[in-house]
């Protein structure tokens, strides 16, 4: 197992909007995932916490994502063999928690 992707997004939108966005953006994820051939294994919040896992490419991938007031941090367990695509991954993930959480 590789060490962990680590992605921080800072935002200004407070707890409560930017855990309401998150999970926004993901409730149509599973079938777009689907299509791509990965599956979603579990998705589950406690409290401001949002752990998962996914198949791909028959490795599994899990982690978590911390919503706090100001920032939001995405922690992604790659196994050795999908770690090579570990910096797109960085920045698709960097890329879309921006969208989401730029204010408007």
């Amino acid at each position: 197992m590789s060490k962990p992707l680590i992605v921080e997004i800072p935002h200004e939108l407070g707890l409560a909007e930017a855990r309401r966005r998150i999970a926004e953006g993901l409730s149509g994820l599973d079938s777009t995932l689907r299509k791509a051939g990965i599956a979603v294994e579990t998705m589950t919040w406690t409290e401001d916490r949002l752990d998962f896992a996914v198949a791909a490419m028959g490795q599994k991938v899990g982690g978590q994502v911390d919503v706090m007031p100001q920032s939001v941090r995405v922690e992604v367990r790659l196994p050795l063999l999908l770690s090579l695509f570990a910096q797109k991954v960085q920045k698709a993930l960097s890329n879309k928690g921006q969208l989401l959480l730029t204010k408007s």
